[in-house]
């Protein structure tokens, strides 16, 4: 099994953009989703969260931007706590882009749709608009303002889905299933953008290639808990503890001979 990376909670310098300690959660009902999580990202990381279905991935998101409260521990977002005193500025800096960019896009337009946070924040219109623009550009979507979200492909609007978020000017942007259901050359477009984006980057996903072409770093969470975190192409190259987690690997695919 692959050792976990070295603590740095001790270390001194700038605020991680993620800091979770020892993070437990339990629903109503009584099921135990999280037992005691630690988790640091720093700013600029680009980190996967891998693990099988049920693991605790979607109960970990859910608090890093205060949708989820109560639980045991903590969790801060670049040194603020994600209470409910500080809702409003963590949602600002912790951007979750869903896995269906059509839970994210409900205005007439593309152009209402990246406007509609900054709008939230009560900012200017020549400001919102200067972010509306600044945004598409980032994700390779500038022209498209005007037009209706559902005349767009499911690569197109899963980029405008992220140009919502990168509007808000997050701390944090949080990816939840990034590639799936976009064929070859949506990938490839999306992947370009995500590496080009100055943000701390925390993608959930089961596509364990774009994990390791996005992200150096990878953590496994499985029942509740972190159980390996570490390089990612370290962690990909160990089929014991791919088996253990369910984390399969494409047919052939060799994460060792990968560039």
């Amino acid at each position: 099994m692959t050792s976990p990376a070295p603590s740095t909670q001790g270390s001194s310098g700038p605020e991680p953009s993620l800091r979770v300690a020892d993070l437990a959660f339990a629903y109503p009902d009584g099921h135990q989703a999280l037992y005691g999580v630690d988790l640091r990202v720093e700013r600029g990381e680009r980190v996967a969260l891998l693990g099988p279905n049920g693991a605790g991935k979607t109960t970990l998101v859910l608090h890093l931007n205060g949708i989820l409260t109560g639980g045991r521990g903590s969790v801060h977002v670049a040194g603020l706590p994600v209470d409910r005193r500080n809702l409003q500025e963590v949602r600002r800096r912790v951007g979750i882009v869903f896995q269906d960019p059509d839970d994210q896009l409900f205005m007439p337009t593309v152009g209402e749709d990246v406007a509609f946070g900054p709008r939230n924040l009560g900012l200017p219109e020549d400001e919102v608009q200067s972010r509306v623009t600044a945004a598409l550009a980032q994700v390779g979507m500038t022209g498209v303002a005007d037009r209706p979200p559902h005349h767009l492909s499911f690569g197109q609007r899963r980029r405008v889905a992220v140009a919502t978020v990168l509007a808000m000017h997050p701390e944090v942007l949080v990816l939840d299933e990034p590639s799936s259901n976009l064929d070859p050359a949506g990938r490839r477009e999306l992947a370009e953008v995500l590496e080009s984006l100055a943000v701390t980057v925390l993608m959930v996903t089961h596509d364990l290639p774009y994990a390791l072409q996005l992200c150096p770093r990878s953590v496994v969470l499985d029942g509740g808990v972190v159980v390996a975190d570490g390089p990612t192409r370290e962690l990909l190259a160990d089929p014991d503890l791919l088996a253990r987690h369910r984390l399969e690997l494409p047919y052939g695919f060799d994460p060792r001979t990968v560039p």
